[in-house]
């Protein structure tokens, strides 16, 4: 087994959230018992992923917010809200309001690019602005404006019994600094370091100079932090499908093998006309996926990651999942639970 080259400072998870069209409360307060028994466990960090017209958490912030007043220590992440959706000065303003709410713990985590299905939906989001709308990297920069307090406009001062600021209000300082753009690109590694964000890897990168998955990742790692003023101190965050089974059911492990080995033939190649790159499921005991996770080039030069429980599991198989994560994976991989740390 290669030896780590820095022992895992900080663990977090991800989720999507999914639930029942016919009951959804239910699946919206299993989302916050996960987000509860994760600070439990210890992990640093809890991140939400986001679905628009589909059956999981459509508002990440909305639930997070909930989230907020629900726990008082673990840090609450997006990843990612696709800005394309979004009006950059409303969601600043959500973000903050969070970020408030939460005691200076949310993590925003975006990305850009048109919506999904665009021409389906084009007309209900931007009826009147569809073809002139940018998607690009300017969207993401108005909202670093916005969140890190500079003018949103040119008017400010009092009208009639009114008082009117320039910035967004409120404003929640420190946010700026934790703002996170999920990138699968070098373009997208190199402008998120440009502008001093941090950056999240996930699961899903663009072949482009490789196509071995471990290789193009580090790529974008060390891509982002060559052109961030923090450098190598640049915070990045890795993000893996991770499923260990040390304390599964023999009906769970199999259940979670069936999922992995489902899943698997879409990482031999590159898919489709972005040459998508899928890293493929982790599925063992702690000691097997954290050899594998050694022996992973990018896994090597981070220190922060926020592994992805799988989409389809149920409310138990998710417990069992960070319960091994917090008291085996984690550990063996050099981490320590918060309130160990403290």
């Amino acid at each position: 087994m290669p030896l780590p080259s820095q022992p895992l400072r900080k663990l977090g998870f991800l989720t999507i959230g999914l639930f029942d069209e016919a009951d959804p409360r239910k699946g919206h307060e299993s989302t916050l018992e996960i987000i509860q028994l994760g600070e439990r466990l210890g992990f640093d960090s809890a991140w939400l992923r986001h679905r628009h017209l589909q059956y999981g958490i459509s508002s990440p912030v909305a639930v997070l917010a909930a989230a907020s007043q629900r726990t008082t220590r673990i840090e609450l992440g997006t990843a990612v809200i696709p800005l394309g959706w979004e009006n950059p000065l409303r969601l600043a303003e959500d973000l903050a309001t969070v970020d408030i709410l939460s005691g200076g713990r949310l993590n925003p985590g975006i990305s850009v690019g048109p919506p999904m299905h665009y021409d389906q939906v084009k007309q209900a989001l931007y009826p009147d602005t569809a073809d002139a709308e940018d998607f690009g990297y300017d969207r993401v920069a108005r909202l670093l404006d916005f969140v890190r307090g500079k003018p949103a406009t040119d008017f400010s001062g009092v009208e009639g019994f009114e008082v009117f600021s320039d910035r967004v209000q409120p404003h929640a300082p420190g946010l700026g600094r934790r703002l996170w753009y999920g990138g699968g690109s070098l373009r997208s590694a190199q402008w998120a370091g440009e502008h001093a964000m941090n950056f999240l890897t996930s699961s899903v990168v663009k072949a482009e100079e490789s196509e071995d998955f471990a290789e193009v990742q580090l790529s974008h790692v060390r891509a982002f932090r060559a052109h961030h003023p923090d450098g190598d101190r640049a915070r990045v965050s890795q993000g893996l499908v991770v499923i260990p089974t040390d304390s599964a059911s023999p009906e769970q492990r199999a259940k979670y093998e069936a999922y992995a080995e489902k899943r698997l033939p879409r990482t031999a190649t590159p898919q489709g006309p972005a040459r998508l790159m899928f890293a493929p499921d982790l599925v063992g005991t702690s000691a097997e996926i954290a050899e594998r996770l050694y022996a992973h080039a990018a896994f090597r030069e981070i220190d922060e990651v926020a592994f992805a429980l799988p989409f389809t599991f149920e409310h138990d198989d998710y417990v069992q999942i960070l319960t091994d994560i917090a008291t085996r994976l984690g550990p063996a991989l050099g981490w320590q639970a918060s309130a160990q740390r403290a």
